[in-house]
């Protein structure tokens, strides 16, 4: 009986603690409000001060499973949200799950319009799959994803 109590106990927490820990993800909405913010703070405190507070993982540019990257032109990262590792690193031969050059799009995206929407696969943070990812991109490769869109 006392067994069962604990069982049933632990149980009950963790339905009392699930609804905390299942935050809704991010919206497409929201991906734009970061990146349109990222980008102000780049123009306001310049890209030094910004790109590495973009890169704390505790900062205002990380929320959820919504976080911003910034790509050079070249295919080099200049700050990442979830992965501070790939700063300054060449990302020109990174491929999705199905083989999708995305970086190398992405880029060629930023060469010719300033903002917009680009589909791939991509590790989800919070729930650890790969998942489909809608990445919205201004200014260059200032750019935030979702995964339920």
């Amino acid at each position: 009986m006392r067994r069962l109590m604990h069982v049933l106990g632990a149980g009950l927490s963790m339905a009392l603690v699930r609804p905390v820990l299942a935050a809704p993800l991010a919206t497409k909405d929201e991906a734009m409000a970061m990146v349109k913010s990222a980008v102000a703070f780049i123009k306001k405190d310049g890209p030094a001060a910004a790109y590495a507070e973009i890169s704390n993982k505790s900062c205002k540019f990380v929320d959820r499973d919504l976080y911003v990257v910034v790509y050079r032109l070249d295919d080099h990262v200049l700050a990442h949200g979830a992965n501070a590792k790939l700063v300054g690193t060449d990302q020109s031969d990174a491929k999705d799950v199905d083989g999708k050059a995305f970086v190398q799009e992405r880029i060629a995206l930023a060469q010719k319009q300033p903002s917009f929407w680009q589909a791939y696969k991509f590790k989800n943070p919070v729930t650890d799959k790969v998942e489909d990812k809608q990445t919205y991109c201004e200014n260059t490769a200032v750019c935030a994803g979702v995964y339920k869109f």
